[in-house]
């Protein structure tokens, strides 16, 4: 498979406490570093990194 063509559709961001720590502006520079098409954001019980993640990817594109 073409790793251009993975996509993460099970995700957790600092808003999942005990899951992960990466930030979303993190995220989405290292998604563009592996030259991945999209990422999907799946915390926990919450919906508070919903804006952030939202602005983050418009950022990087």
């Amino acid at each position: 498979m073409d790793p251009a063509n993975f996509v993460h559709l099970h995700l957790h961001t600092s808003y999942s406490l005990l899951d992960s720590s990466i930030r979303h502006s993190a995220l989405f520079k290292r998604a563009q570093e592996f030259g991945m098409p999209a990422v999907a954001m799946t915390d926990h019980g919450n919906m508070f990194g919903v804006v952030e993640f939202y602005n983050a990817a418009r950022k990087h594109g």
